[in-house]
């Protein structure tokens, strides 16, 4: 069996300790104040960015550079790895698009090597389980090709839900409908979305008052969740975009529904830029989403 690394970018917001303890290789993904680009060697820390949009400057968002995903995976080529990529979903971004295009150079160039780029059709820790979930059947013995197929099946049941305090972001970044983000900015109207079985945001209602629009995340949780398939030791993951309190509240609700494994992260600033301040998010595997 072919050594195999795994790899993924930056949006998969996978916790900085495993990422250090697994030694993975993470393809950085971008973002803008004015002319500052951020993301790779230049970064800010997650309370900075979000007190930025605070004050009213608005980020915008980039895809990877294909020249730094070239560099990062010859690298691992040329000791011998063969490379599985877990990607930022196609539907949202040309990241995933610019990884295949340089897999399928570099292949051309090293022939004996193999690059698989897994399209996690996620977003944040939607995509981050898959990569918690590599690591664990990769470290059990399971092959790159064992690894892929289950991370394929396993695809549609990733559920990812969340709400925002301001549509507007996500509204200017194209992701919803300008009628969409009218109606959310009404007085305490609190909408929830969710990531698509095609990768896509929709908005999926909407509640009154913030307590509400937490509680509803994990309610819908209890009525997606499919326990004879997916049990209570699966990770579930929170992430929030700089409110680690409301986040810590929704990870306890979590709890008391019995889950064990449960983490919590920042919402990286290249999908903060969407999600804006506010942000807090619930993924967990359960039934398929739609």
């Amino acid at each position: 069996m072919s050594d195999y690394v795994i790899t993924t970018d930056s949006n998969s917001d996978v916790l900085p300790a495993f990422i250090k303890e697994n030694n993975l290789t993470i393809i950085p993904q971008y973002y803008a104040f004015g002319d500052t680009v951020y993301g790779d060697q230049l970064n800010m820390e997650p309370h900075e960015f979000y007190e930025t949009m605070r004050k009213g400057e608005l980020p915008k968002s980039m895809a990877n550079n294909p020249e730094v995903i070239r560099e990062r995976f010859e690298k691992l080529l040329k000791e011998g790895k063969d490379i599985l990529h877990i990607a930022f979903s196609s539907a949202l971004s040309g990241s995933c698009n610019n990884v295949v295009m340089t897999a399928n150079e570099l292949t051309e160039e090293y022939p004996d090597r193999k690059i698989v780029v897994f399209d996690s059709l996620n977003a944040s820790l939607g995509e981050g389980v898959s990569v918690y979930r590599a690591v664990e059947l990769w470290k059990s013995g399971k092959s790159m090709e064992e690894v892929y197929d289950i991370l394929t099946e396993e695809r549609d049941h990733v559920n990812v839900s969340f709400t925002v305090n301001d549509l507007n972001h996500l509204q200017r970044g194209g992701r919803v409908s300008k009628t969409t983000a009218v109606v959310g900015s009404l007085v305490n109207i609190k909408p929830i979305l969710t990531v698509t079985a095609s990768g896509e945001l929709k908005a999926d209602g909407t509640v009154r008052g913030r307590k509400k629009s937490l509680k509803t995340l994990v309610s819908r949780m209890e009525d997606a969740l499919d326990p004879d398939a997916y049990g209570k030791d699966r990770m579930v993951a929170v992430l929030h975009g700089d409110c680690l309190d409301e986040a810590q509240s929704v990870a306890e609700m979590v709890k008391n529904l019995g889950f064990t494994n449960v983490v919590i992260n920042d919402v990286s600033p290249s999908i903060g830029t969407h999600a804006g301040p506010g942000v807090v998010g619930l993924v967990f595997y359960g039934k398929k989403r739609s």
